[in-house]
């Protein structure tokens, strides 16, 4: 009888792991570093090593598990294909065959990209437990998107559905994206964005501020708290990089009118003064709308990808 199952969260860094019961108990978790050497071909042998090991210690047979569900940081096609993960240095890729290989052929294996693993997660047993509907939206070095339909992943017909990050947000841009755009969301409302916001503010304006001391070593944290304490440079920048998130939200509360938009990332740990910004711009830019969208904090930190690569193998049941 199949009582566990186990997902496998891959990022650039680090591949974060997790053993959970149906219920979505965690029972174990540890990470194992990516190695990225030679295109990352070690990487899944490394974590299938590991998670051996980890069944092992715990005495769970290969048969007790409903699966394996692992995230990747790039697009992931309908049939499992990973065109590129470029912090891993993956190219044309099927990470949940290989990863069954590995593990004998006994265990069915399931692979999505980490943003929408993540929301998956939430939606689950974080911030968007409850709902069926929601878009979560992760502000960490970049914009990252999930969305979540009638309780389903929405990939889109080429894995690129809900890549808020790279919606096209402001035309006086000089610099390009990493995506190779312009203008994108992902420029002004990630952590890196917020603080290229900041110095852009800074280089403007001749007010005196507490970012001012920081030079290179400002950061996202430092603009936040600095906007939380009342400084008025710091509380502009942030309103307007805020501001764009909210434009979008609206954009997609238009389009697919999710219950709950859930808020993670490392900025969000700004808290309630964060979203409280968001959600001001966000209800602007909705007057059509009687019944709004809830805006909430995800709840799960850095483990909602290793719960909703789990749940993405459960919801394969």
């Amino acid at each position: 009888m199949n009582q566990y199952c186990v997902g496998i969260d891959v990022g650039g860094t680090s591949v974060k792991c997790g053993i959970f019961t149906y219920n979505g108990v965690l029972l174990d978790k540890w990470e194992v570093l990516t190695r990225k050497a030679e295109q990352g071909k070690y990487i899944l042998p490394d974590v299938a090593e590991e998670l051996k090991k980890h069944l092992a210690e715990k005495t769970i047979a290969y048969e007790d598990v409903a699966g394996i569900g692992i995230g990747v940081p790039g697009p992931v096609e309908p049939d499992g294909h990973v065109p590129v993960a470029v912090n891993l240095g993956w190219k044309d890729i099927y990470p949940a065959k290989i990863m069954r290989e590995l593990m004998g052929g006994k265990i069915p294996c399931a692979v999505g990209n980490d943003a929408n693993v993540a929301a998956l997660g939430e939606l689950w047993q974080g911030g968007g437990r409850g709902f069926s509907d929601m878009l979560m939206v992760t502000l960490g070095t970049g914009v990252g998107g999930g969305l979540i339909l009638h309780g389903k992943i929405v990939t889109g017909a080429h894995g690129a559905g809900a890549e808020i990050g790279h919606i096209h947000v402001r035309d006086v841009e000089g610099e390009r994206c990493a995506c190779g755009g312009m203008g994108c969301l992902e420029q002004v409302a990630s952590a890196t964005g917020i603080v290229k916001e900041a110095e852009r503010f800074l280089r403007m304006f001749r007010d005196p501020s507490s970012l001012r001391i920081y030079g290179k070593a400002l950061t996202a944290k430092i603009v936040c708290e600095a906007a939380k304490e009342g400084d008025i440079l710091a509380s502009t920048s942030l309103e307007c990089s805020m501001r764009y998130l909210g434009i979008v939200l609206a954009q997609v509360s238009m389009i697919a009118d999710p219950e709950v938009f859930v808020i993670g990332g490392g900025v969000s740990r700004a808290g309630d003064f964060l979203l409280q910004i968001i959600k001001k711009h966000y209800e602007e830019h909705t007057p059509i709308l009687n019944k709004k969208a809830e805006l909430m904090l995800a709840k799960l930190g850095n483990d909602a990808g290793i719960y909703g690569c789990a749940k993405l193998m459960l919801d394969k049941e």
